[in-house]
């Protein structure tokens, strides 16, 4: 009888496709990448999704993008993630727009007929005072939303201020945010990093030692040499965002120690037998 699909184990040895030992299936918890979508087009979507689905846990239409699709574009756009069990979101850049156009109930009935299951609650270019914070966040919690909220300005030349990070995470996630996503912008060039996209050490090592379970946090991290950074200073857990498309595979093999940058994070084996 021919095996089928679901039947036939896969030839990669676990030790060898994961030798980190630390990564978890979806729906996973932890150790997510959200992949940001600038403009894709439907075949690239659709081969994003084929090849590295497995390791993509949310895409964010980047800024304001998503009125600007034609409308049945977005919506198999949408429904293709869904589908493949990723969650998908406007990014936050459009949410702040309804708030200074006094817009906000329009954008989260056009967010739930589209099918989005998750946003963005940022202030990344509008000041947004602590109560309609929270309004948004229990508004979006109570439509069905996954909110997942932002802490970080996007203009030039900002930093990390970890102790107002700390304080603005908890109070987010008291009004029902599920994760906190640190501003980096698609750029890599603010927040933990300075303009030239280089990782603030000291700013990192503060981080690391006031944080606690920095699991609370999805870190955008768009280029290959942070990703590595927080890969090494956190783990293979580590949630990390703003990832370009192209690069999903690239990511996931660091994360597991299948690349030389974090070799170190595979678990080490006294003896193996060829």
């Amino acid at each position: 009888m021919e095996a089928t699909a679901s039947s036939v184990r896969p030839p990669w040895h676990p030790q060898l496709s994961d030798p980190s030992g630390r990564r978890d299936a979806k729906p996973r918890r932890y150790g997510l990448t959200m992949v940001i979508d600038k403009g894709l087009g439907m075949h690239a979507f659709e081969d994003l999704l084929a090849t590295a689905g497995d390791h993509v846990d949310i895409i964010k239409f980047a800024f304001g993008t998503s009125p600007l699709y034609p409308d049945d574009v977005l919506r198999r756009k949408i429904a293709m993630a869904r589908r493949s069990g990723v969650s998908v979101m406007p990014g936050g850049t459009l949410l702040e727009t309804a708030v200074r156009q006094d817009m906000v109930p329009s954008f989260f009935r056009a967010a739930l007929e589209l099918g989005f299951d998750a946003v963005e609650v940022s202030d990344g270019t509008i000041e947004l005072p602590r109560p309609l914070r929270t309004e948004l966040i229990s508004m979006a919690r109570g439509l069905g939303f996954r909110v997942f909220t932002e802490f970080g300005k996007k203009k030039a030349g900002s930093r990390l201020d970890v102790d107002e990070l700390l304080r603005v995470a908890e109070r987010d996630r008291e009004a029902g945010a599920d994760l906190v996503i640190v501003e980096a912008r698609d750029s890599g060039t603010v927040g933990l990093f300075d303009e030239g996209g280089a990782l603030r050490e000291g700013d990192l090592e503060k981080i690391r030692r006031a944080v606690g379970d920095h699991r609370r946090f999805l870190w955008e991290a768009p280029r290959k040499e942070q990703q590595t950074a927080l890969l090494l200073a956190f783990g293979p857990q580590v949630n990390l965002g703003n990832v370009p498309a192209q690069d999903v595979m690239a990511l996931e093999a660091m994360r597991r120690g299948l690349r030389s940058d974090t070799f170190g994070l595979q678990r080490c084996v006294p003896e193996y037998v060829i």
